[in-house]
């Protein structure tokens, strides 16, 4: 079966805030939908965390390596296009690129054998895995309603992050958690996302490791990016020191660029993202790598409902998985597909058992998402 054709659709019109301190319009577009055919009729739908434009840029460099290729051999394929694109990114836009290329050949790999992915990738460890709502930070009140909201939909652990804490001072971003947790109670999990990866943040070690300790006073059960993401020294000492478990990685693309987190054990949770690390084949790897150096893997997942899905297929694949992320109030997951995303009465989201990644677009919402016709 060869690659025959692929293209791309845009999502703008209704992006979600994002935290950062430059704003976020919905009509900037910041994921990419990567659609693959095939001269058998199968396609598959792969998303990429970065814009459209980087992506059309980048099959200027890949889409010759891909037509005519066997599509049904997506690890083989994608590690390829990641040696011999060396020259043109070695991570950033061309392996941010090659992600949704990845995901969407193994979605073609699942529709021509009739399997779900996560079945493919490994086997099917579970049939579900625990959601974790993820949201921004806002002010007591509005952030106490937001909370209630959520565990009212059956989330039973949630993530915080960005807006507020680490901005202003130790006292507000107390109060922040301390709400948080006083609303919620003790039944759910709470994580906290201090967003290092923001452009020049500024803190450093003592300060996180001073908010860590104030975290665990809370019983936090992780505290993500409380430092640049680069700065590897300082999150091994961290990790060495902090009460709390400490998870980083979201910035990060190729899995050589995580080799430093294993080799120094500086982090306890890592966190690739599956449409910008290099797809579902390098996030495997990656999350076998942990596994190896006792560091847990939680995918980062900011994304669309494709991205979504792919990993809950991953999720399912490895023996140990304890969560999966969910960006709430996201068109581009909740509006996205036929089918929409439903928690079970313990806080699960269920593996999608159907063909490939068991999800179907919805053609009128990729049309007015994309402000284009057509869609799978």
């Amino acid at each position: 079966m060869k690659v025959t054709g692929i293209r791309t659709i845009p999502l703008l019109g209704e992006t979600p805030p994002t935290g950062w301190s430059r704003g976020t319009s919905p009509n900037e577009n910041l994921h990419t939908l990567v659609e693959i055919e095939t001269d058998a009729g199968l396609t598959g739908i792969g998303s990429c965390f970065t814009t459209t434009a980087l992506v059309d840029a980048s099959l200027e460099v890949l889409r010759p390596l891909l037509l005519g290729q066997n599509a049904l051999e997506p690890d083989r394929l994608s590690e390829s296009l990641l040696q011999t694109s060396y020259w043109h990114g070695r991570g950033g836009a061309v392996t941010t690129t090659l992600s949704g290329i990845d995901i969407a050949l193994w979605d073609i790999l699942g529709q021509a054998l009739a399997q779900p992915v996560g079945r493919l990738l490994g086997g099917s460890y579970r049939q579900r895995v625990k959601a974790y709502a993820s949201m921004l930070f806002a002010e007591p009140p509005v952030l106490r309603e937001r909370l209630l909201e959520l565990t009212g939909r059956g989330f039973r652990a949630i993530k915080l992050g960005w807006i507020g804490f680490g901005r202003s001072n130790r006292c507000y971003d107390e109060l922040l958690v301390r709400t948080a947790r006083e609303t919620v109670g003790a039944g759910v999990e709470l994580m906290v996302d201090a967003g290092g990866s923001e452009e020049f943040w500024p803190h450093t070690y003592k300060w996180a490791l001073d908010r860590a300790h104030m975290l665990a006073a809370y019983d936090v059960s992780w505290f993500e990016e409380p430092l640049s993401p680069d700065d590897v020294d300082g999150f091994a000492l961290l990790r060495e020191h902090a009460p709390v478990p400490i998870a980083t990685g979201e910035a990060l693309t190729r899995r050589q660029s995580f080799r430093p987190l294993f080799e120094r054990r500086a982090v306890d949770i890592v966190q690739p993202d599956t449409t910008k690390v290099g797809g579902l084949s390098e996030a495997r790897r990656l999350a076998w790598a942990a596994y190896d150096c006792g560091i847990a893997m939680v995918s980062h997942g900011w994304n669309t409902a494709l991205g979504l899905a792919a990993d809950l297929h991953l999720a399912a694949a490895m023996p140990i998985a304890s969560y999966v992320e969910y960006q709430v109030d996201s068109p581009y997951i909740d509006g996205l597909v036929t089918t929409p995303f439903r928690l079970d009465e313990e806080g699960c989201l269920a593996i999608p058992s159907g063909p490939g990644l068991g999800v179907e677009l919805d053609p009128d919402a990729v049309a007015r998402l994309s402000r284009s016709v057509g869609a799978r």
